[in-house]
């Protein structure tokens, strides 16, 4: 089974609007054992559209297509699937009435541009949308499935879920010969080529049978690298064993650097801990300016750990604030290992919180000074049983600097709360 995603709209093109509808669909078409060879995007021009309809017709089983069907004079997707099945438009009346419906709940008169929203292909399957006026059309011929959807995120995962998944479920049951199975492992502290060079050989990951397949991919962030595991086999048993026999695999050989093997952010981890354990936390920020905090305040529930965050940004706020003496700024400098400990053992008992976590460094472009470049971070720990600053020289770009102190951070508070675990 093959399938293809046409994304239609000059704002998709010109980086104006970024392109999640794709990354939706070819997600859940994976999962439905009917893999993504391609994904396209055209501009709202009428030669482009008809002239990849045909191609993706030609060879394709499954034609999902985003975007374009709007009132206004530049929606012109419906138009071109009418042209390209030569199918004529019937009005829909049920389509029409809920139009008019959605119109009628806002207090708004409807204008006349909107009917043409209920002016369907005649060969076409309507699916329904609750969540907006453009309804999708499903077109079933020839073997393909042809489907055509709004192009607002929530509009197109609606009629994903209610009716286009659905109906490729029930269709292709029998022709989907190989159940596929994806597993994510999120690493972090770690760079890519390093990150392979720990798990050594790729061919004993890496598999192919008879009626089975391994694949690995490398998916590098801002100091994080995603490793995706997809496993084929023909029952759904043996991929999810594969899936986790891989993952152990990797486990072993790169544990250390994996905050988690489900979907979520290293503050969800953390945060996940901290609840579990019923530990609280506090954090003292100079060049992350509070981003830290945010990360931790980012995930729901987090008031039932994170008590209080001071942004000491200049040296006497670290010595008014959290008690950082004087004397340790002037010896070793406010970006340093001395002062980092300070801070976190400050603002810990400061706050009264079991953990006290501390970042201070030169964020960039400016600031560096000799054995000081940009970059360069201190982090801070502190608990009742250890206290201690990690060292860490990063990038030359200050927001991506700010990101990864923050998520180092972070990083080291798990660390420390796993290491009994």
């Amino acid at each position: 089974m093959r399938s293809i995603i046409l994304s239609i709209g000059d704002e998709v093109l010109i980086g104006q609007v970024i392109n999640s509808n794709a990354a939706y669909l070819g997600k859940e078409l994976l999962a439905l054992g009917m893999p993504v060879q391609r994904i396209i995007t055209l501009p709202d021009s009428e030669e482009e559209i008809i002239k990849e309809f045909r191609s993706a017709f030609r060879n394709y089983d499954v034609i999902a297509v985003t975007g374009g069907l709007g009132p206004t004079h530049d929606d012109i997707t419906m138009k071109c699937v009418a042209k390209f099945f030569k199918s004529k438009f019937v009005l829909n009346e049920k389509v029409l009435a809920h139009v008019k419906s959605v119109f009628n709940r806002r207090g708004i008169e409807m204008p006349p541009a909107n009917i043409g929203q209920a002016l369907v292909p005649e060969d076409a399957v309507v699916l329904e949308n609750k969540t907006g006026t453009a309804p999708g059309i499903l077109i079933d011929k020839k073997g393909k499935v042809f489907c055509v959807m709004p192009g607002v995120p929530y509009e197109m995962k609606y009629i994903c879920t209610s009716g286009f998944f659905p109906y490729l479920q029930k269709k292709y049951k029998k022709r989907v010969r190989r159940v596929i199975k994806n597993k994510t492992l999120h690493t972090i502290g770690i760079g890519e080529s390093l990150l392979a060079q720990k798990l050594g050989d790729i061919d004993k990951i890496v598999r192919k049978g008879k009626d089975f397949e391994v694949k690995l991919a490398f998916l590098p962030s801002n100091y994080e690298v995603r490793l995706r595991i997809t496993a084929s086999a023909k029952s759904t048993i043996k991929a999810e064993r594969l899936i986790e026999e891989t993952a152990a695999l990797l486990k072993k050989k790169a544990g250390r650097y994996i905050y988690s093997d489900m979907e979520g952010s290293i503050e969800k981890t953390v945060g996940a801990i901290l609840k579990k354990k019923k530990l609280t936390i506090s954090a003292a920020e100079s060049c992350t300016g509070g981003l830290l905090t945010s990360k931790l305040t980012d995930i729901s529930g987090s008031s039932a750990y994170v008590m209080d965050s001071v942004v000491s940004y200049s040296d006497s706020a670290k010595i008014r604030l959290l008690g950082v003496k004087a004397a340790t700024i002037k010896k070793y400098g406010a970006v340093s290992e001395e002062c980092a400990i300070e801070m976190a053992k400050g603002i810990r008992q400061r706050s009264k919180t079991i953990i006290g976590i501390s970042v201070t460094g030169i964020a960039g472009p400016g600031g560096a000074r000799a054995g000081k470049p940009v970059g360069l971070v201190w982090i801070g720990y502190s608990d009742k049983k250890s206290t201690f600053a990690k060292k860490f020289i990063f990038t030359k770009d200050r927001l991506r600097n700010k990101d990864i102190m923050a998520k180092m951070a972070l990083e080291i508070v798990r660390q420390q709360l796993t290491m009994s675990d």
